[in-house]
């Protein structure tokens, strides 16, 4: 009878752990967000640019572009220039290369962050290459382009933005389709 009621309690108190860390997983997204937010690290950009198309050409804002490789993703991954000056408001466009020098095809991701933090909300991208995966076949080099709105509302104080990408090896998860599944499916 005593094992009875302690394998009970054990049975409980294991199920409330459970469900405790169901909560918590759901709980992270909003609590990396504050964090980031308190911090100001790892600035999302903002959505979809939906203010009126009317250019700032009384003031420039200077964007830099770096890109890193994530561990173990070997592929050649850069921007063609460092930088550029932007009006707010005002369309812009920089492209990045991605090389993949292996002997295999690979897939990637790009994520994207905005420094300082809390300007990422005026960061609005109309085009981006992080918004889908890449594939490359072995050798293969590609021109990936970003588009992007500094929004008119950024404070005046912001000067300087920082835009970097850091791309990560996902073939393992997403392996690439090969180009003759591809010709003959």
């Amino acid at each position: 009878m005593a094992d009875s009621i302690s394998m009970k309690k054990l049975v409980t108190r294991l199920l409330m752990v459970v469900v405790a860390m169901f909560v918590f997983g759901f709980a992270l997204v909003p609590i990396y967000d504050v964090m980031c937010k308190a911090f100001g690290i790892n600035g999302k950009t903002a959505g979809q640019y939906e203010g009126e198309q009317v250019v700032d050409t009384s003031r420039q804002i200077r964007v830099q572009f770096l890109s890193t490789n994530a561990v173990d993703m070997v592929w050649d991954f850069y921007p063609k220039a460092d930088d550029m000056l932007v009006n707010p408001g005002a369309v812009n466009e920089m492209v990045f290369v991605a090389r993949n020098p292996s002997d295999h095809a690979m897939s990637a991701q790009a994520i994207p962050s905005i420094a300082p933090g809390d300007s990422a909300a005026y960061f609005h991208k109309t085009e981006c290459f992080c918004f889908t995966q890449q594939v490359l076949q072995p050798g293969q080099q590609i021109e990936m382009p970003v588009r992007f709105i500094v929004d008119r509302e950024i404070s005046k104080d912001v000067k300087h933005l920082t835009l970097s990408y850091t791309l990560f090896d996902i073939t393992a998860r997403h392996p690439p389709v090969a180009v003759a599944e591809k010709a003959g499916g």
